[in-house]
């Protein structure tokens, strides 16, 4: 594709040095630029793209978008006022639209993310559809598996996936939609067929500052499915959730509901859990059916309602959700259980949020035979005000809680954790600066019957201290100290 092919869906730009070289392939990071490479320069929160327009010229880029003007340089260059949003609409363009060949899904909400998609991946699958998947754990097209960064990718790399699962024949996407991503304009150029809304609680206000920022950052998601009615344009909300009758107030589409507590379109009724699983009646467009699950709590009807409601909209059949719903066996660090022969649960899950450790933890408690307690942490250069409510919860639903270490990136980690107690009235807890030794602890404590919770990290594999990230994993660690306790 020629340079100018691209530039032409840009209505200002200036350009420098003209030319009109083929271009082969498009390029944020200048490690992987080769001959051919239109190169963007974006500005990051480290380190600025800009500053790498020559080595990637070196490289073998042959033109370079960015937003200002760079000396010496000797290819063409293209200086627009706003570079994602010129990257965003070049890279749809660039690989040819491909989300108007799919039927995308999107998921939004503090909570449930990866958990809905991946129960929507298995009923679309059991639904005879070849999927695609992009979120929090990895990506995937088809079978294939593939290593991911961010819950969503920059719109380059987006575009650029989206392509790959309709050159494999893919025909229906997943994607866990973060704040971030829709505030940053990656999602931009997305052709959206339905979108999901699980809840809003708080969290990432280091970057949104307020609830009402946050909240308007999700909305994105549902105001992007158009101005106009089409029918296979969907939104779906839970009405048990306080931020959806503003959040309706955003989209034209057809709105479709769930909940538990309020009157919706899709709802769970007669729910029963157990430690061995949950079972309820689905109730959804005048039909009903009973699902007995595999997943626990009543966040997991939750999660299985806005799967439901989605797969639903999407033609799927209501024998064919609860199949679906009832082969899951659980998703990885969330609610995993870790058993190694011992007489008592332990638990991994990726609850980081004061809503989900609740939700995790009052679960718990209406199983629990023995005592609970729970090893959590708080992240380091994340929202410092939830590091309080987080030590709050944890020592209201827990026998006792252990604080510790959770990825504490450039923060002093005993910073993090005084942010946690400072003020906390209770007494039933901990402090362990190291994460192993503070499962090592929390396992060795554990007695019959007892039911341990290791939470924040769920199905993470790394720990980020300063600038260095280790092989750590919650599961592995737990696993080891229980059979070296055995």
């Amino acid at each position: 594709m020629k340079l100018q092919q691209l530039t032409d869906v840009l209505r200002t730009y200036e350009i420098k040095n003209e030319g009109n070289p083929d271009i082969l392939q498009i390029e944020m990071d200048s490690r992987e630029v080769q001959e051919g490479t239109l190169f963007f320069c974006i500005p990051g929160y480290t380190v600025d793209g800009h500053d790498y327009a020559h080595q990637a010229v070196k490289s073998g880029a042959v033109a370079v978008v960015a937003e200002r003007e760079l000396p010496q340089l000797d290819v063409p260059t293209i200086i627009v006022r706003d570079i994602k949003r010129a990257m965003a609409r070049i890279a749809n363009l660039f690989y040819q639209d491909p989300t108007s060949s799919l039927h995308l899904i999107g998921v939004t909400g503090t909570n449930g993310k990866t958990t809905v998609t991946h129960l929507l991946e298995q009923i679309m699958r059991d639904g005879k559809k070849k999927t695609g998947l992009i979120g929090t754990m990895y990506t995937k097209i088809g079978d294939q598996q593939l290593n991911t960064q961010n819950t969503t990718p920059e719109s380059i790399t987006l575009q650029k996936r989206f392509k790959e699962m309709v050159d494999a024949e893919v025909d229906t996407a997943l994607m866990e939609v973060s704040s971030h991503a829709l505030h940053l304009g990656r999602v931009r150029g997305c052709d959206f067929n339905v979108a999901v809304f699980t809840n809003l609680t708080p969290d990432h206000l280091n970057y949104h500052e307020t609830m009402e920022a946050y909240m308007y950052a999700k909305g994105l998601l549902f105001a992007q499915l158009g101005n106009r009615y089409s029918n296979d344009k969907v939104a779906i909300f839970n009405c048990d959730d306080q931020a959806t009758n503003e959040l309706l107030n955003m989209t034209t589409v057809d709105a479709i509901t769930y909940g538990i507590k309020n009157h919706a379109d899709v709802m769970a009724k007669d729910i029963q859990i157990s430690s061995n699983g949950t079972t309820f009646m689905l109730s959804a467009f005048q039909e009903e059916i009973e699902i007995n699950m595999k997943l626990i709590g009543m966040f997991s009807v939750y999660n299985a309602l806005a799967a439901a409601s989605a797969a639903l909209v999407s033609g799927i059949p209501l024998e064919t959700v609860k199949e679906s719903l009832e082969s899951v066996e659980g998703v990885a660090g969330r609610f995993e259980p870790v058993d190694a022969g011992q007489d008592y649960t332990v638990i991994v899950d990726y609850a980081h949020t004061s809503d989900s450790l609740e939700n995790v933890l009052t679960t718990v408690k209406e199983f629990a035979k023995g005592n609970i307690s729970v090893v959590v942490g708080c992240g380091g250069d994340r929202d410092r005000t939830k590091r309080p409510v987080m030590a709050e919860i944890a020592t209201k639903y827990a026998d006792h809680a252990i604080f510790t270490s959770d990825n504490p990136r450039s923060e002093d980690p005993k910073q993090i954790l005084d942010d946690m107690v400072t003020g906390l009235a209770a007494q039933n807890f901990s402090v362990c600066l190291d994460r192993k030794d503070a499962i090592y602890q929390a396992v060795n404590q554990a007695q019959k019957n007892d039911i341990l919770v290791i939470a924040g990290k769920g199905h993470e594999t790394y720990q980020i201290i300063g600038s260095k990230t280790i092989h750590f994993d919650d599961r592995e660690v737990a696993k080891q100290a229980i059979e070296e306790r055995v």
